[in-house]
Formats: C-alpha cells, structure tokens, sequence
C-alpha cells in the first residue's frame, strides 16, 4: 500500500474550521439498539449445511474424480472460510477433485497475487480450506451477446473445469437496483470475468444497465459452461449466516430474486427517515462494494442512469476512517461531505482507481474535504445545514454501513426511540467527549 502521511497537510485544522464556522452547539448523544429478532445457523453446523448444500446440486454429468472450480471473493460474509471449507469437504467426500478461484473482478489490484492475498484476508487460503487456489487473471472468450455483439468472457481456469459453482451471498446492490442484484449471477457474470470482464460489463452498463445486463449474460453463461449451481448465502440484521443453498442452474435466476426479496427484509438499516448529520466510523470494500452502502445512506451520486434510493434522507455525512481489510481502497468516499485525515492518509490510490475505472464510477472516489480532528468534521457538517438547535438536530453516529444495531444518537433520536417498539435506548443523551479534537468513545458497535 502507497500510504502517504504527507497527504495529511491536506486536511483542514480544527482551528481553521471553528473560526469559520462560527459559535456551533453539539448537541448531546445517547446509545440506542435496534431490537431484532434473527435466528442464525449455528456455527457448529455451518459448514455440514454447506457440504449439504453443495450435495443438493445436479452433479450427475461430473465425471468421478473431476474438476470442480469453486468461486469465491466477495468481502464481508461471515463465516465465508467455514463455508468454502464445508463445501470442499462436500466435493471431496463425493470424490470430485475441488479448488478455489478468485471471482473478484479487478479486486487486489487486478494481479493474480493480489487476489490471492485477498482469499487469504477473507480466511480461503489452501490450509483453511485444504484444497488448491489457482489464482490468475486470464479468461477465455466464450460467447457474445446475441443483440450487442458484447464479448462474454470468464476465467480460464474454470473454463477449462469440469464443473463450476459460485459460491457468494445474496444482497441488495449499491449501484442498480433488479430482479437479481448482488449474489451469484453477478459473480458468474463480472467476478469470474476477472478484471476484463469486469470492465466490459461496467462499460457496457453505462448505456445497457447491469439490471438488463447481468441476467441475460447469466443465461448465456448456464448455456455454454458447466456451471451446476451456486452456493447461496443469506444473512440477517446481525450479519450472521442465515441460510446456506444450494441453487441449481434450472430455475436460477428466479431463486436469486426470491431470495433477494429475502435480503431486503432482514438487511440493516438506519431506523430514521430523515437525519441532518450521519457520522461513519469507517468505510471500505469489506463493508460494502461502494465502501458505504448506498442503500443505507440514501445516496447513489455516481451510478450512471440509476435512481437513488426513496430514503433515507441524509443532509451530510462525515465518514472518520477506512476499515483495514479494505487495503486503502477507498471507493466510495466521494458520498462522504466531509473526511478526517485518517481516511485521507489511507487511501491506496492505485487500487482505488483500478477500481473506480473497473466499475465506471470515478466520480465515487472523488476526495471530499479534509479535517484533522472530529470535532472539525462535527462542526462544518452542523454548521452547513442552516441553523442548529442542539434539542431538535438529528445526529447519528455508527460504525459503519454494515454494523448498524447499536447507535449514538441525538437528542432528538433518542426522544423518538422511546416511543417505538423497534428501538431500545441503552444509554442517555451526554455531552460529546474529545480526545485531542477526536470522538473519546468507542464506536458504537463496541459498547458493551
């Protein structure tokens, strides 16, 4: 990572901020909790219902003791190494010969060791999973799109598999919104195309959109490679596993959409419509494709073509760091109003922009302002939005996108929080404490 400390000069002092600004009251912040009632897997039994998963699919043309190309690559599912591991377990009780291959598109830098690294920040390498990881940016033509002419391409190791099965969970998308989103046509179709065919779809959905694109390039995909289903995951509000499937190529795309229905139930959500100031402790890839979820903040200021969504409304957002499995991969920043300086000195900006230039969405990794302290970031995000009443502003701070069930709130938040049944208040409204200009608590989602 080229990390630059220097880049820090570029952030703006507290003092600079505060004399511009003016006089500007905080207001207090309480913790409050989302009630939500999940039931996950155990983890104990997460793997056996991933070998059964992998068992339920149709393998009767896979040859004994043949090829089988497991994809995998997608940041941020829990218990993802458990998963991959008990579907290995699965092919090899069954006497197939399994291994692992990167379905990330251009991620790690778009370099076969990079992607391999990333396997292994997510928990796949060979010792955890105890199969072979064939990690490589080549891919294989294998079509073109009948009414375009686009070229369909995927990774030439699992072209030249005896079967293939994706393995990825399904969830909303940040950037477009149809019947089948985030989840495994979306890795048949741009993460197993590796980098170049993560740039053909990107280019070619500025005009064609991924919500028409990714189904049909999935159908052409089912009809020429020996594609025998997926590994579906789902997960609840906690982000714990909730279900593990096996998805056969019959019928694919109408599960992945029923299940999709599924994910928006039980995604994580802000539970307000309208706040003037949400604070993020971090953002980054393992949290979201856009580093902010865009379904949660409200904003989708860099899809081509793509509505936003209905809520919430959010009037600025001051995002305070990256996350460090995201590798300074800052995508998605440009949603942000304002940035402390430790977002700013850990950006990585060559694989940023490999990316922003992969995905077509270089207007997400534009810098926004820079501060050096929170109390900075606090104070020009209240102070640009009219005037301030520290009783009636609608403050939110969380961790980030993802982690959303514990949360500092304002006054006012907490005052509606008690009328609902949904939200519980853990801790009452407090003056803001400061370390050196910065937040003194925790983030949220580590009160105890």
């Amino acid at each position: 990572m080229d990390t630059d400390p220097s880049r820090r000069s570029l952030a703006v002092p507290e003092e600079r901020v505060q004399d511009a600004c003016g006089e500007t009251p905080l207001p207090e912040l309480g913790l409050i909790e989302q009630v939500w009632e999940t039931d996950p897997i155990p983890r104990e039994a997460i793997a056996d219902r991933a070998s059964d998963a992998f068992g339920s699919l149709p393998l009767e043309d896979v040859p004994d003791g043949g090829e089988i190309a497991l994809g995998v690559g997608s940041r941020g599912i829990a218990n993802l190494g458990t998963i991959v591991a008990g579907v290995v377990e699965g092919a090899q009780d069954r006497g197939y010969d399994p291994f692992v291959f990167p379905a990330m598109g251009s991620h790690g830098g778009a370099t076969a060791e990079g992607q391999r690294e990333m396997l292994a920040d997510l928990g796949v390498s060979e010792s955890t999973v105890d199969c072979e990881i064939r990690s490589g940016m080549d891919v294989a033509e294998v079509g073109r799109t009948a009414d375009r002419d686009v070229p369909v391409v995927a990774d030439a190791n699992a072209v030249a598999a005896d079967a293939i099965v994706p393995i990825n969970r399904v969830k909303p998308h940040t950037d477009f919104d149809g019947t089948v989103e985030s989840g495994l046509s979306k890795m048949l179709v741009i993460g197993m195309g590796k980098q170049r065919g993560a740039k053909i779809a990107h280019d070619w959905a500025v005009d064609w959109s991924l919500r028409n694109m990714i189904p049909e390039i999935t159908e052409q995909l089912l009809a020429q490679l020996p594609v025998v289903g997926g590994i579906a995951i789902l997960e609840d509000q906690r982000d714990d596993t909730a279900l593990v499937e096996g998805v056969p190529p019959e019928g694919f795309l109408d599960r992945e959409a029923e299940l999709l229905e599924t994910a928006y139930d039980v995604m994580p959500k802000i539970p307000f419509r309208e706040l003037d100031v949400l604070v993020l402790d971090s953002q980054g890839k393992d949290v979201s494709g856009q580093g902010m979820d865009t379904n949660v903040i409200g904003r989708r200021p860099f899809a081509i073509q793509e509505p936003e969504p209905d809520s919430p409304d959010v009037k600025r957002i001051y995002t305070r760091g990256l996350t460090e499995t995201t590798h300074g991969n800052a995508m998605g920043m440009g949603s942000a109003d304002f940035v402390h300086a430790d977002l700013l000195e850990g950006i990585d900006m060559p694989t940023t922009l490999i990316n922003a230039l992969t995905a077509s969405t270089t207007r997400g990794v534009r810098l926004p302002p820079a501060v050096e302290t929170d109390r900075a970031g606090l104070v020009a995000a209240l102070s640009t939005i009219g005037i301030v009443d520290p009783e009636t502003v609608r403050v939110l701070r969380a961790a980030d996108t993802m982690h959303l069930q514990r949360l500092y709130a304002s006054t006012a938040l907490v005052e509606e929080a008690r009328d609902r049944d949904d939200l519980r208040v853990v801790e009452e409204p407090a003056p803001i404490g400061f370390e050196s200009g910065d937040f003194a608590a925790p983030s949220p989602h580590e009160v105890e």
